[in-house]
């Protein structure tokens, strides 16, 4: 199981960047792919995530309305659309997924992340600065 986000780069507060995380060694369309940031200094934490079954999608409460996430199963890729970046957007992003539990679940309307995720892909910087 390999995952691979890029995509990252600077960008001005108010623009948008798309993050790419590529998959291998297993099927996609099957497993969710959450979505993660860590900013320097603070732990890493939740930001989205499309579940395997039904593509649901889920998104963390300071990311909602801005991001958008969506998956090409045929090109076993899922991607992070960001839109309006604001500052403290800025991290280090990482896509992971896990195979036997789900990344990330929906209950009583708040979304729990899977932090303990078994796979993680090298991460991808976004700073967002003028």
């Amino acid at each position: 199981v390999q995952l691979q986000a890029s995509g990252g780069g600077l960008v001005q507060p108010g623009g948008s960047l798309r993050l790419s995380c590529a998959t291998s060694g297993f099927t996609l369309d099957l497993h969710g792919i959450g979505w993660f940031r860590q900013a320097p200094g603070k732990e890493r934490e939740g930001v989205s995530c499309i579940s395997g079954v039904d593509n649901s999608t889920y998104y963390a409460d300071s990311v909602k309305g801005r991001f958008l996430i969506s998956r090409d199963n045929a090109k076993t890729t899922v991607y992070l659309e960001m839109n309006n970046l604001k500052p403290e957007d800025t991290a280090v992003y990482y896509c992971a997924t896990d195979l036997n539990w789900a990344v990330c679940t929906h209950y009583g309307g708040t979304v729990y992340f899977n932090n303990g995720a078994t796979y993680w892909g090298e991460g991808t910087l976004v700073t967002v600065s003028s």
